[in-house]
């Protein structure tokens, strides 16, 4: 059941439908153990009626609860902060991470929120390895990418020497992968995006973005593989052509082709691990792979 302990059905919440935040869950739920857990990650604490209600063995405050209402929910839900939130993430969701929908805005805070975190626990989550007291190096696409956490920036290596990154989604993707990834490790089992908990978000306009991949290398299965080779793809025995593909350490793209004849168009398909939903919201999900396409269809002219 999607209703959290609070009161809020999180089947008509639009942060919900957009795959941004997953249900609370009853507070005697699993999905609570879940949430709280994912709260204190990415928040540094759970939510105090969550956290009350899973303590209290208490399903739902509103039925359940004989100290209800308490000062846990003051003018929540509902209040002027979670209106404002509301707002926050919805256009966060919505725009940034949308390069259809013009410029792609990096929020500052990201960048903050990532020199708080510990370099140490951050590479171990993250896979990747420390370069100085506050730089990471983080492997993507076949290629090495420094985060300057001190100067909010990302640089890559060209001809020996560190050269600054201009790539708005690049930088979104990366600050919200080191920012939301978790220990946990590959599941080794691959899924499609309509086997996501969140499959209702790749619907109409964010459907998976990779015409230009089908268009490009529909006929030319042997571009497709230079091309997936050059971004540290390694082939697969899945299709015509497939190819997994490190888009970051812990979230692998996994590139399916088949070649058009006579008889049938080709096709294409995008598949998952299973663990990438421990990482990456839908939306980042989406984001990532429009990236990685543009990158396929590009290299190796790269900006990075």
């Amino acid at each position: 059941m999607p209703t959290g302990p609070c009161g809020i059905n999180c089947d008509v919440c639009r942060l919900n439908v957009l795959g941004v935040c997953s249900s609370c869950g009853p507070g005697t739920s699993m999905e609570a153990q879940q949430k709280m857990a994912v709260q204190v990650r990415v928040l540094g604490a759970p939510c105090p009626i969550l956290e009350c209600a899973a303590n209290r063995a208490i399903d739902y405050c509103l039925r359940d609860c004989e100290d209800f209402p308490c000062e846990r929910f003051g003018a929540y839900p509902f209040s002027e902060g979670f209106l404002t939130m509301q707002e926050r993430r919805r256009n966060e969701a919505e725009q940034k991470l949308d390069p259809t929908k013009g410029k792609i805005h990096v929020p500052p805070h990201y960048w903050e929120d990532l020199e708080k975190k510990d370099l140490t626990v951050l590479c171990q989550n993250a896979l990747a390895q420390a370069f100085s007291s506050e730089d990471i190096v983080l492997p993507i696409l076949g290629r090495e990418i420094l985060v300057d956490r001190k100067n909010h920036s990302l640089r890559h290596k060209n001809q020996g020497e560190w050269q600054p990154v201009s790539h708005s989604l690049l930088e979104l993707l990366v600050l919200v992968y080191l920012l939301n990834v978790g220990p946990q490790l590959l599941s080794r089992e691959l899924v499609s995006a309509q086997e996501l908990k969140t499959a209702h978000f790749f619907q109409g306009p964010h459907e998976l973005n990779v015409r230009g991949v089908l268009e490009r290398f529909g006929g030319d299965l042997k571009g497709f593989r230079k091309a997936a080779e050059s971004l540290g793809g390694e082939a697969q025995n899945l299709a015509d052509a497939a190819f997994r593909i490190p888009a970051f350490p812990k979230v692998p793209l996994y590139y399916l082709l088949w070649e058009g004849d006579d008889e049938f168009e080709p096709r294409i398909s995008v598949l998952f691990d299973r663990s990438i939903e421990n990482h990456l919201s839908a939306d980042a999900i989406w984001g990532l792979v429009a990236l990685v396409s543009e990158a396929l269809v590009k290299t190796p002219d790269l900006p990075f």
